[in-house]
This record gives structure tokens, sequence and C-alpha cells, in this order.
């Protein structure tokens, strides 16, 4: 039986346009600009081993980002600040019979501040955790296995987890805990049926 779920964030509760496009948009800046960045220097903060705000200031001038740092990560943050709420009320629900929800995403510490915050998944969710605290990102085995250790009190086959990345999905199934592909709300409670009779 099915006790503890743990969902992803970009591509399950967010979703809509990427920051990317929004800035190639509004901006002009483009994402072929933009990505040695976000493949590089970036991954670093992914798992806490940078800080965002300093890494990407030398990039601004480059990409032709008249404002600062600040300004971007706000403008990016809110650019991606689309909750799907059906979802979010569903977990809700979960909550109330008694079942626990995390979270649990790769994000740098200035974004999963404002997940918590002023997206307000610190009051959707029983915790949330996040690569940039845990040092390591999904799909590694041990991002896995710091999530299950700090959970506790569980079995792996009492366990779910929902990403909408195939490899994420298939390093939690390798770690030992049932996992779904999401891919829209509609299917995600259709395949939450066979867990929940």
């Amino acid at each position: 039986m099915i006790k503890v779920i743990i969902f992803d964030a970009d591509g399950v509760l967010i979703n809509g346009e990427m920051f990317s496009v929004k800035l190639a948009k509004d901006y002009g800046i483009s994402s072929e600009k933009t990505t040695p960045f976000f493949t590089g220097p970036f991954q670093a903060c992914l798992i806490g081993d940078a800080d965002l705000k300093v890494v990407i200031t030398p990039y601004l001038k480059e990409w032709g980002w008249k404002k600062s740092a600040d300004a971007l990560l706000e403008y990016w943050f809110q650019a991606e600040h689309n909750i799907d709420e059906a979802l979010v009320l569903y977990i809700q629900g979960l909550r109330q019979k008694g079942i626990k929800c995390y979270l649990a995403t790769n994000q740098e510490k200035y974004r999963s501040a404002y997940m918590l915050d002023k997206m307000g998944f610190k009051k959707c969710f029983d915790k949330v955790y996040s690569s940039a605290h845990l040092g390591h990102q999904k799909p590694s085995r041990e991002f896995y296995a710091k999530v299950f250790k700090d959970i506790g009190n569980v079995e792996k086959d009492e366990v779910l987890f929902w990403d909408d990345s195939v490899s994420k999905v298939a390093g939690a199934k390798k770690f030992g805990i049932h996992a779904e592909i999401y891919t829209s709300y509609e299917d995600f409670k259709k395949k939450m049926k066979q867990y929940f009779v």
C-alpha cells in the first residue's frame, strides 16, 4: 500500500512556457546564448556548490541583459510561476487521507526558496527536497537515498514517485520505489487508480 507520494516540480506541478522561451520573446536573448551557461556553470548551483547570483553575473553583459542579476532571477521565477492548481488540490486531498506528500526537485537555492514561499509549496507538502540542499541531483541514486532516509518509517514499496522525465523515473525504479511518468493531470488521475483501488 502506498503511504508516501513524491512529486517533481517542473513539468508536473509547474507547467507552461519555459523561462528561456519567454526570455527570447521578451528580450531577444536566444537560448543559443543562454544554453552554455545552463549546461555549464549552472550545474554546480543545482547541487549547492555555487551561488547562482555570483556565477550568472559575468554572463549578463554578454547576453545583453541591462539590469541586475536579482532582476533577472525575479523575472525568471515569475515567468515560470504557472502552478497546476487542480493537482495541488488533489495533493491536499491525499494528505487529508493520511498520505504523506513530498516535493523532490532539481533546483538551485534561490528558486527553491521562491517555490517554498511565493508558490506556497511550503504549505502544500509535508516537506520539500531540493538538489541544492541534498548535494545531489536526480536521477542519481544518492538523491533518492537521501530523500528516502529523511522520510523514514516507510518501506520502499510504500513509496510512489512522479516525474515527467524518463531518466528520473528510471532512476527511482532502480532505487527500488514505484515510479510513474507524468504526462498530464488526466493521465495522472487514471494511473493513480491502480495504486488506490
